[in-house]
């Protein structure tokens, strides 16, 4: 007798019914914007290896409107948030540290954009999973009833294939899930450095 022979992805997924459309479409966008995000991410990183000693010199022979074109013509997070203290030179060190920290909230807002999706998808492509299984059982045993036919190929044939949506919420939400506390990782890393040349930028004033 000639065994079945295996199924490919595309079959699985066929198989799966409709409930793998938002999961479908849940990975495609996590994907996307995890890829996204980590090259955004990566560019914020980006700065000059002498910047602050660039700006020192320039502050230092009080061109502070050299220092703050400097600081745009880089236009990377750190320098905007550089210019902003630059711009409030001659003010209290308090007020140019509030400012600084203004702009620093609204680069880490740039950053963490669509994150909220990902720790969304992360909850919801798993329960879409059991949904989509779970309905499944529901219409096995409701085929049985009306058949009256409980033989094991019945149950097991459709069960594997609602359990593959099970299996597609879970990859899914997986995937969502480290992507998210993987840029959120980053964006720490990110903060602290923004912190560290903050405070160094406050050295340079004090000096």
């Amino acid at each position: 007798m000639e065994q079945q022979s295996g199924l490919n992805l595309i079959e699985l997924i066929m198989k799966g019914g409709i409930i793998m459309i938002p999961i479908g479409f849940l990975s495609i966008v996590s994907i996307y914007f995890i890829i996204e995000r980590w090259v955004f991410i990566h560019q914020a990183f980006k700065i000059e290896a002498n910047f602050l000693a660039n700006l020192k010199d320039l502050l230092g022979k009080g061109d502070i409107k050299a220092a703050k074109a400097y600081c745009q013509r880089l236009n990377t997070p750190i320098s905007r948030v550089i210019e902003k203290g630059v711009n409030r030179i001659g003010k209290p060190i308090k007020d140019i540290e509030s400012a600084m920290e203004s702009v620093a909230g609204i680069e880490n807002d740039k950053l963490e954009k669509n994150l909220g999706f990902l720790g969304l998808t992360s909850g919801i492509a798993p329960m879409l999973g059991f949904i989509g299984t779970i309905s499944g059982i529901i219409k096995i045993f409701y085929n049985i009833s009306v058949s009256d036919n409980i033989s094991i190929g019945i149950i097991a044939g459709g069960l594997y294939e609602k359990m593959i949506t099970s299996g597609a919420g879970l990859i899914v939400g997986v995937i969502a899930y480290a992507g998210y506390h993987l840029l959120n990782t980053r964006i720490d890393r990110f903060n602290n450095k923004l912190q560290e040349t903050a405070m160094e930028f406050i050295d340079i004033l004090e000096s």
